[in-house]
């Protein structure tokens, strides 16, 4: 019998929430290229109602915040098509002057914003060839009268026809028009490279370097040249560490012309010192942590020197938090505050260090440590409480057991609203959502996300999985998706769902799966494969692997030949490529789906989701395939990313019964 407490009690999904999906996008995104000026921050940040440009951001020290560059610049760089440090700045004749990759021409322009009626002009030229000129990992030397950066050119149509190759671009504008005003600094002996970071002394300088098949995270080479003095060109390079099985993830010199370096060469990314003379690298603060990540953008800083010989460091397992490293004791302290996850965006100036930070309860803002006093506080981008904290969730970092008792790492976000006292619905089991994270090499970081909150507030609950293969847990937890993509990835994800289940925390017959990009993949392939889920929302995937290879010739170079340690070489092991692709057995899907696609993707086109969708036709299976004009990989503007997210609710509602009021009822196709 039904009392009358349960027949009050709405059931999970109808839980009424004050986040409507407006609210819960447009605060996603976060801050970043932090840099000091003089004793200014500057910093890039999301304007998704703004078409999702990134703006750029100026704090005065007064604490006051304005975008000198208004809509439509946007300050966003292409290199490797996920960019890299898109914009640089320094104090000239007593003011800030500014260099900056526009997204729209991939253009370097300068700036001098407190100028009368400053306008951008270009420094670099256009290219009509594939792709044209793009450029990243920005540094400005003023005294030379010069930017440094890493130029990606490409010399034909094709995403495979680019070369990369550090390069200087005079500030007076005499290359924006002629490419041949543009120094490249040394030889492209490697398809990829990062900007060049110039010893304290102007003698040396230092970048890293690798090759195809490998990826920056399975190995990159730190390397290091002398500079002349005026001959404008680097002479000859050598290799000081790093190689296939050892990845350099940052190297950074000192005020004293000590050289650093992050390296796995312990197996966990551990800051180094590095001769530059010999190569001898010393583990200066040697731990089973992670002191960097994956070099997923050029330009990514997960450490800065600091003066005194203090160096600012990120370090953690399956997060990162802020500390202060003494090299000459190997000590670190922690920097105080309720922060839990940092971003790759150091900045320093002086003793004061300035990151992205968030936590389980507050969103990404600018955080400044003042590490002569231990104190710190927000300057910029500050957390506010637009949704009251009764109605977030209440996240709490887990450990599952895999198959043959592996560990699986999760976040989970059961449902929480203070509106439905003791659960709802009588305490039964609630909805999950699995959510996986792209990459497939990163991680999800356990922060506040309203796009959880959107859920877990109605009712629904969400696990973030950080599989085998995902950053912040060593590299033996990382190398565990090596040629098993498709398979570790999907037992993982399928076997936080059983834990929640067995725990009664779950309803076996209400788990859904989604994930953007490699979580795209994922998702598509437990669909495939698994009898777990009763739906999946499957965002801008890859899901046919031949497609994705280099014989397919379908993704962006960076990524080409990433499937070489995901899948296996494919002359030698065609027969994966076939068994594990999604779009390949579409007779095997059994659920509703919703496929979520921007037709300007270069990295996971469209085609891969109309492969998919052909293989489904005719089988009788519900499904939605949205696609949206303008949107790359990953989307950006907040109509796009309103409508996917009511799209993805409205299909948890028609599958798990509940009515999804206040969105449009998303049409289902057979």
């Amino acid at each position: 019998m039904t009392t009358p407490d349960q027949r009050q009690t709405p059931r999970h999904g109808d839980w009424p929430s004050p986040i409507d999906a407006a609210t819960a996008v447009g605060h996603s995104g976060s801050p970043d290229h932090l840099s000091v000026i003089g004793d200014e921050l500057w910093w890039t940040a999301p304007r998704p109602a703004e078409a999702g440009r990134r703006a750029l951001i100026r704090r005065r020290p007064d604490g006051t915040e304005e975008c000198p560059l208004p809509a439509p610049w946007n300050v966003r760089s292409r290199v490797i098509e996920y960019g890299g440090t898109p914009w640089a700045g320094a104090l000239s004749d007593g003011s800030p002057l500014i260099v900056f990759a526009h997204f729209l021409d991939q253009r370097l322009y300068a700036f001098r914003p407190d100028q009368p009626e400053a306008e951008p002009y270009p420094l670099t030229p256009l290219s009509a060839i594939g792709g044209g000129l793009r450029w990243a990992d920005l540094t400005l030397h003023t005294g030379r009268g010069e930017v440094w950066a890493v130029l990606e050119e490409f010399t034909g149509e094709g995403q495979a026809d680019v070369r990369r190759v550090p390069a200087a671009v005079p500030l007076d504008g005499s290359a924006a028009d002629d490419r041949g005003a543009v120094r490249e600094l040394t030889d492209a002996t490697h398809r990829f490279v990062t900007g060049p970071r110039l010893s304290p002394d102007g003698g040396q300088a230092v970048w890293l370097a690798w090759d195809h098949p490998r990826m920056p995270w399975d190995g990159t080479e730190l390397r290091i040249a002398g500079v002349p003095a005026g001959a404008g060109v680097f002479g000859p390079a050598r290799t000081l560490i790093g190689g296939p099985g050892e990845a350099v993830a940052q190297a950074e010199w000192t005020p004293d012309g000590t050289l650093l370096a992050a390296t796995d060469r312990t197996g966990w990314w551990n800051l180094h010192r590095v001769d530059p003379a010999t190569g001898e690298a010393v583990d200066i603060c040697p731990r089973q942590e992670e002191f960097a990540g994956p070099l997923w953008k050029l330009g990514q800083r997960w450490f800065a020197p600091l003066e005194h010989g203090l160096v600012a460091v990120l370090h953690g397992v399956g997060g990162q938090r802020l500390g202060v490293l003494d090299p000459r004791s190997g000590e670190v302290t922690d920097a105080p505050g309720h922060w839990t996850e940092w971003s790759a965006t150091l900045a320093v100036t002086g003793a004061r260090v300035v990151g992205v930070a968030a936590s389980a309860r507050t969103g990404h803002e600018v955080v400044e440590l003042d590490t002569a006093t231990g104190r710190t506080r927000v300057v910029g981008s500050a957390h506010r409480d637009t949704v009251h904290a009764d109605y977030l969730p209440e996240a709490a970092a887990r450990t599952f057991t895999g198959p043959g008792g592996r560990e699986v790492h999760a976040h989970i976000y059961p449902p929480r609203n203070a509106r439905v006292p003791g659960g709802g619905a009588a305490g039964e089991p609630a909805p999950y959502v699995m959510w996986v994270h792209g990459g497939p090499t990163s991680r999800a970081g356990m922060v506040l996300d309203l796009e959880i909150a959107y859920f877990t507030s109605r009712g629904i609950g969400v696990a973030e999985v950080n599989y085998g293969g995902s950053t912040g847990y060593g590299r033996a937890y990382r190398d565990r998706l090596r040629e098993q993509w498709g398979v570790v990835d999907v037992e993982d994800c399928a076997a936080v769902a059983e834990g929640l289940v067995a725990e009664g925390a779950a309803d076996p017959a209400r788990l859904a799966i989604r994930g953007g990009s490699a979580g795209g993949w994922t998702s598509g392939a437990a669909l495939t494969s698994t009898s777990t889920y009763a739906c999946g929302t499957v965002i801008y995937p890859i899901l046919d692997l031949v497609g994705w290879s280099p014989s397919g010739g379908e993704t962006h170079d960076f990524e080409s030949q990433y499937l070489e340690s995901l899948i296996g070489p494919l002359a030698e092991v065609p027969e994966r490529y076939r068994d594990r692709s999604p779009a390949e057995h579409g007779d095997r899907i059994s659920v509703p789906f919703v496929l979520l696609q921007g037709l300007d993707d270069v990295i996971c086109p469209p085609v891969q989701c109309e492969r998919f969708l052909a293989a489904v036709a005719g089988r009788g299976i519900p499904h939605a395939y949205l696609t949206f004009e303008g949107e790359g990989h990953g989307f950006r503007r907040l109509d796009t990313m309103v409508t996917a997210l009511e799209a993805e609710l409205s299909l948890y509602g028609q599958v798990f019964g509940f009515a999804a009021e206040g969105v449009k009822r998303l049409e289902l196709h057979t």
